[in-house]
């Protein structure tokens, strides 16, 4: 296969240039005119042999010069013939010349390579940097940081994301010791167990931790962190921290709905009724049940309307609380029902002067919205005695509350076997 010089034969006046692709040391060239032409075979494979420009001045002009070769493509030579003979410092001259073209050549094709590997490692770079803004911004909107920490010295290592949750500003040194100063007194007690075990055992850990920025607010942080050992030694741990305030927030709110009564705060039926299971399968002692039910509660909302009657249920509830100080359990069971249990070591008589207390409390005026109203209660008592059920145990607080109202209300009863 042949191919014509487009550019050394005009520029150097030479009658035929050919660029030999040349296989195995074979010339596959035929070449210029001339009665010396038969004699091209040899002379290209003697400047293939020699790896270096060949130039013969007479009696026709040659001048063989190995082109620079790709990684893995075949060796190629460009011979220029001329059948007219040459001085030898021409012909050194016109060799010098072709050489200066292919090394310009040469140079052009390395300057093109380089080039091209910029584009690829900028293509490159731009694609990591890439990689890293979008893992940035998923961390941001996750509000997800990594951290590791040195074991050799406690040395730190934060992303932008754990900066953020602490509020401290970017490139901040810090210190495990500063950090530490951030965490609630409690979750600062719970991480440092979590940790030092995960340390002796080269595992992992996780939990949730309260912590309060550099600006005072508090929040709540998923941390998880592993531990890398060498030869069964400790030697670097590493993990992530997430805000999980909202997922907290979220979770306090959905157990407080579904725990309490949300216009008076005190517990509600479902823990009341969660109480009561726990005593008939033996998770819980109780001493005393005491039902309460509000007098003439009814008469308020029918005569003012249910504004005023929550109003009522309200003051009620903080009455309650204050008068039971030391109840086991205070709850809202019903409209107008509330129900205490005391703990087992409350002794009967305290729990007689405890109802006593809390129909006192009932008796006083209530004023709100700008109304001042007369309530009562009627309070029924009932001991918790081995053998009973929970349900026997309701059962005989409601019998003693119903003999309270019978006894004119405003007043309290005490079941008796």
């Amino acid at each position: 296969m042949a191919f014509a010089c487009s550019v050394c034969a005009p520029l150097l006046g030479i009658a035929g240039a050919r660029l030999s692709l040349l296989s195995d040391g074979t010339s596959r060239v035929t070449a210029a005119t001339g009665p010396a032409a038969t004699d091209l075979p040899a002379l290209e494979a003697r400047a293939l042999a020699a790896g270096q420009p060949l130039v013969i001045a007479s009696p026709a002009f040659y001048a063989g010069l190995v082109l620079p070769a790709e990684p893995g493509q075949p060796t190629r030579l460009l011979s220029l013939f001329d059948p007219r003979p040459r001085s030898p410092g021409m012909a050194t001259t016109i060799a010098a010349l072709a050489g200066e073209v292919l090394a310009q050549a040469a140079i052009a094709q390395q300057r093109r390579r380089i080039a091209a590997q910029a584009r690829t490692i900028a293509d490159y770079d731009a694609l990591e940097e890439q990689r890293r803004s979008l893992f940035d911004r998923a961390s941001a909107t996750a509000s997800i940081g990594i951290w590791q920490c040195n074991l050799a010295d406690n040395s730190l290592s934060w992303t932008n994301g754990v900066y953020d949750l602490f509020e401290i500003a970017r490139d901040t040194p810090i210190t495990r010791e500063t950090t530490m100063a951030l965490y609630s007194e409690s979750s600062r007690r719970e991480m440092e167990a979590a940790r030092a075990q995960a340390i002796a055992t080269c595992s992992d850990f996780s939990l949730d931790c309260e912590i309060i920025t550099t600006t005072g607010k508090r929040r709540w942080m998923r941390l998880t962190g592993a531990v890398e050992s060498r030869d069964g030694v400790a030697h670097r741990i590493f993990g992530m921290k997430q805000d999980i305030t909202e997922e907290k927030l979220l979770a306090d709110r959905t157990r407080y709905l579904a725990e309490f009564d949300v216009m008076t705060g005190l517990a509600n039926r479902g823990q009341f009724q969660a109480r009561l299971a726990a005593l008939d399968e033996g998770r819980k002692r109780i001493g005393t049940m005491l039902l309460v039910d509000l007098d003439g509660f009814k008469q308020v909302n029918d005569t003012y309307g249910h504004a005023l009657g929550d109003e009522c249920l309200k003051e009620a509830a903080i009455r309650l609380l204050e008068s039971c100080g030391g109840a086991d359990l205070v709850a809202r069971i019903g409209g107008d029902e509330f129900a205490v249990l005391l703990d087992a070591d409350m002794s009967p008589g305290d729990a007689r002067i405890l109802a006593g207390n809390i129909v006192e409390a009932m008796r006083r005026p209530v004023t709100r919205l700008d109304q001042t109203l007369h309530l009562g209660a009627s309070v029924g008592v009932a001991h918790y005695r081995a053998g009973i059920s929970a349900e026997d145990l309701f059962r005989q607080a409601d019998t003693a509350l119903y003999a309270a109202k019978a006894a004119g209300r405003d007043t309290s009863r005490t079941f008796a076997a």
